[in-house]
């Protein structure tokens, strides 16, 4: 993931200056990620509207910390491998819990009981892109994983979507493209990054 998108120049001037100036450490942002994360996973898996979108608020707060508490790292001399490692795991308990309350939520829905093994297939194949990311980070170092950005957007914010669309009421169609996108990504990225391990 690149450290330079538009979402961190945001949060840079936003979130991280700011905190940056206060006792509040990197490794604690992340924790605060993971929490707000959780959250939005578990409101999104009660299946009502109103918690949907407290869902989707808290997840959009989970991500712009995600940008935030390696920003701050830097920002401030703190970085270490602790804290690296604890934001990885950070990016899969949370994207892919997100997709596994999102299927959960959608259970009375159209997709009936399949919505909660497609939310499982989602979350599960995100969760194996970024053990592929941590086991090459492992044997080739930090960043060693990384796609890079194009125009200021870095791939992984097209998790900004799923906040979005549940917002504009479009959670089914959402699950069937993470349903389908998601283990398509991850054949992909074990594709593109297999030589990196060979």
């Amino acid at each position: 993931m690149s450290h330079n998108t538009w979402i961190h120049r945001g949060v840079r001037i936003v979130l991280v200056k700011p905190l940056a100036k206060t006792p509040v450490t990197p490794n604690q942002v992340t924790v605060a990620r993971i929490a707000t994360g959780l959250a939005a996973a578990a409101a999104l898996a009660m299946g009502d509207p109103l918690w949907s979108t407290w869902g989707a608020g808290l997840f959009v707060l989970s991500i712009l910390m995600d940008r935030a508490d390696g920003d701050l790292a830097r920002l401030t001399g703190k970085t270490s491998p602790l804290g690296h490692t604890l934001d990885l795991i950070s990016d899969a308990s949370c994207n892919t819990l997100i997709f596994v309350g999102l299927g959960l939520g959608l259970r009375g829905g159209g997709y009936g009981l399949w919505a909660i093994a497609m939310g499982i297939v989602a979350g599960a194949s995100v969760g194996v892109i970024l053990w592929r990311v941590m086991q090459i980070e492992e044997t080739q170092g930090a960043r060693a994983a990384e796609l890079g950005s194009y125009a200021g957007f870095d791939p992984d914010d097209a998790m900004l979507a799923v906040p979005l669309m549940i917002l504009l009421g479009g959670s089914e169609p959402l699950l069937l493209a993470a349903f389908i996108g998601a283990p398509a990504f991850a054949v992909f990225f074990f594709l593109f990054t297999g030589r990196r391990l060979s």
